[in-house]
């Protein structure tokens, strides 16, 4: 079960960055002032429209993949089975040495002899 979990993890974080670059990546719908300073689509690899479509639907395809990685590490997480009891029940109990018992004859330690 953490093998799964570890991998949905690494899916999770890797589509959440990769997300967060393709959004960067796209213009904006005022961008057209910033393609006179040579920041223009023309020149792309998929043409003027075609890099905008496809920056959108990867960037919609892995919204969707981090969704899904978001509910299936919730699922993963919570379907582990629950401890019950105390934290404290894990720690390993520590006892005190027993203090050494009197002898017969001594006088008791805790009376205090009142001076005459």
């Amino acid at each position: 079960m953490d093998i799964l979990y570890s991998a949905i993890l690494v899916v999770h974080v890797l589509a959440g960055i990769t997300v967060v670059g393709l959004v960067l990546l796209q213009h904006g719908k005022g961008a057209d002032m910033g393609a006179a300073f040579g920041s223009g689509a023309s020149g792309s690899l998929f043409g003027a429209t075609g890099s905008a479509n496809f920056l959108s639907r990867a960037t919609a395809v892995l919204a969707a993949v981090f969704f899904l990685t978001s509910l299936s590490l919730s699922y993963v997480s919570n379907s582990r089975p629950a401890k019950s009891g105390s934290v404290m029940d894990s720690v390993p109990a520590v006892t005190a040495p027993a203090a050494p018992a009197p002898e017969p004859g001594a006088p008791d330690s805790k009376a205090k002899e009142i001076p005459k």
